[in-house]
């Protein structure tokens, strides 16, 4: 490989990514700094927050994870799909791993560390909550911070829109299957509706909501004034939203942080398994198949990786805002910047074994 190539290859994982991308765990970190001081030290505000519910679900949450999911539905073009004609074996290897085996690994690794291995360090009750935070991580694909991983990645942006766009298809209907599946053999019962009530709420409106608006503005105003200045005004919305969720799932759970900050720790370690045995076995059977690199990388990452913010809101809307499960998927949010990132440079590093 030339020098020249060799510097591409090690191209600044932070080039690209904005402010709040680069830095999710730091300020992720900070909102649990900020959310366990809030509910230590001003309790009434969390408490009032919890009686504004309607069928079990929080209305305030509900408008924050409404805030956090629907910039990232209106920039996916689902017209896009057609282009997979063209090289189909990125996008079945995609759906394969996403569907067919990542949510059944995590729920085997989950259930082997939480259940097994650190059973003398954790409650059965919260081990369960624990696992049930890992099967709804493992139910949801990424579908925002992926155009960021293939970005890194040189990848190719047209065939990840349409990786994406496939995979947000898919979860509108097999999300709840598999999540009352997999809940259902760990003996944590969970009533149909509930689930059929968060994946109408979380995935459903959202979607629907932003591909009308984009169909509407990109009609009115333009391709470009949609990309360039509608997407760019909305953009800070989701961060905002999501530390602002962050903070008050943190008030709920200061108590259980507190008295158990080891169970971060032992949360994280079957989160991170998943991590690199799914990015590695998509890595590694799309260069078997011998797909160019530019659709191999971010097609991994997108297994590899969590649309965390419906797994947040789908844990808090089935469990609440002080279980276990919620915790277990913000865990999610915080590890998996940093495990994205190496697995970036990794992908960067063997470029030249695949396909020019």
């Amino acid at each position: 490989m030339s020098n020249a190539d060799r510097a591409m290859t090690d191209i600044d994982t932070s080039e690209g990514m904005g402010r709040f991308e680069r830095y999710l765990s730091v300020w992720v970190a900070l909102a649990i700094i900020a959310g366990v001081a809030l509910g230590q030290l001003a309790p009434s505000v969390p408490d009032a927050l919890s009686r504004l519910e309607y069928a079990q679900v929080s209305i305030p949450i509900a408008i924050l994870i409404w805030a956090m999911i629907f910039p990232m539905m209106a920039q996916i073009d689902f017209s896009a799909v057609v282009g997979v004609r063209k090289e189909p074996k990125g996008l079945a290897i995609t759906t394969a791993v996403n569907w067919l085996i990542k949510p059944f690994t995590m729920f085997a690794i989950a259930w082997f560390f939480l259940m097994v291995v650190f059973e003398p360090l954790i409650a059965p009750q919260l081990a369960s909550e624990y696992l049930a935070g890992a099967i709804l991580l493992g139910a949801a694909p990424c579908t925002a911070m992926v155009f960021v991983w293939s970005y890194l990645t040189r990848g190719d942006a047209a065939y990840t829109l349409v990786q994406v766009s496939l995979n947000d298809i898919i979860m509108l209907f097999a999300f709840a299957p598999i999540v009352v599946f997999l809940l259902g053999i760990s003996d944590i019962q969970v009533p149909w509706n509930t689930v059929i009530l968060s994946v109408v709420l979380y995935i459903v409106i959202p979607l629907t909501a932003g591909y009308i608006t984009r169909r509407v503005l990109v009609a009115r105003r333009g391709q470009r004034w949609f990309d360039e200045v509608f997407m760019k005004r909305l953009a800070p919305v989701t961060p905002a939203a999501l530390i602002v969720t962050l903070v008050l799932l943190f008030a709920f759970q200061g108590g259980v942080i507190l008295n158990n900050p080891l169970h971060i720790v032992l949360i994280a370690v079957p989160l991170i398994v998943q991590t690199f045995l799914i990015f590695f076995l998509a890595y590694g059977w799309a260069r078997l198949w011998k797909v160019r690199h530019c659709i191999a990388a971010p097609g991994a990452m997108i297994g590899a990786s969590n649309f965390f913010e419906l797994a947040v809101a789908a844990a808090i809307a089935l469990f609440g805002l002080q279980s276990g499960a919620a915790l277990a998927t913000v865990v999610g949010v915080l590890v998996e910047v940093p495990l994205m990132l190496v697995l970036v440079r990794i992908a960067n590093r063997t470029r030249d074994r695949f396909p020019a």
